[in-house]
């Protein structure tokens, strides 16, 4: 929060005009930092509207960032959190976990937020069991509060949305994936359903793994998505926040 009061969620989101009337579209792709090819790719290949996210485990973040910004991109942070199936799957060293005392992922999220600058904030990644918890996800979202941060739960809402609600948090939510199936075909469908729901809801939020067929698909796909009547938004322009009372 700026001395202001100004948050870094608005500070650092991708201009949007907010009178736009046509069904949005927000494309989160994330996994980036971590493959230099990949996240080049990302960057350099995708429109600026893409929401690019981050893992923070990624090396030369600040540099990515700035570069990703440079191109005209909105940027997260990922958050990795604890999944059903612990530890075959396991979120990292710093991941949030159940098993730990709210203060300790609090601080494990504040590493996560001290490995770079420029983020509108933190998109959950694994996470199913993290997010089902009421007493864990509060501390985590109040302090993206705290910060004037946003929160994007990639596990369609449930008590994250309504532990936001609760907070004052501004928050997304979507359960849907581009590339569950990182094939062509399959690819190009999904993309086919999510124009479906925004056209039925006048919005929709999916995200995507930064897989070189995903980038490619995308890619194709966004340089013609506007002519059927939708607009690529950045997260930011899809979050929502309900004030406390």
């Amino acid at each position: 929060m700026g001395a202001d009061g100004r948050e870094a969620w608005r500070v650092y989101a991708r201009p949007f005009d907010g009178k736009d009337r046509r069904p949005r579209i927000a494309l989160v792709v994330y996994g980036l930092g971590i493959s230099a090819a990949a996240t080049e790719a990302a960057i350099q290949g995708l429109p600026g509207a893409i929401t690019l996210a981050f893992s923070p485990y990624g090396d030369e973040l600040n540099t990515w960032i700035g570069k990703a910004r440079a191109a005209g991109h909105e940027v997260m942070l990922m958050a990795p959190m604890e999944p059903d199936n612990y530890p075959v799957f396991d979120p990292g060293p710093q991941g949030l976990l159940t098993s730990l005392q709210p203060t300790q992922n609090v601080e494990r999220l504040e590493w996560m937020l001290s490995r770079a600058t420029g983020s509108i904030g933190v998109v959950s990644h694994l996470g199913s069991r993290f997010t089902a918890s009421r007493r864990h996800m509060a501390p985590v979202l109040r302090e993206l509060k705290r910060r004037g941060l946003m929160y994007l739960d990639s596990h369609g809402g449930g008590v994250p949305v309504e532990v936001a609600n609760r907070v004052g948090v501004p928050f997304a939510a979507s359960a849907f994936f581009v590339d569950d199936r990182a094939a062509r075909d399959a690819i190009d469908r999904r993309l086919d359903q999510i124009e479906q729901l925004a056209r039925r809801s006048g919005r929709a939020v999916a995200l995507g793994y930064s897989y070189p067929v995903t980038l490619e698909r995308v890619a194709a796909w966004a340089q013609t998505v506007e002519e059927r009547g939708f607009v690529l938004a950045p997260v930011s322009a899809l979050a929502r926040r309900v004030e406390p009372k």
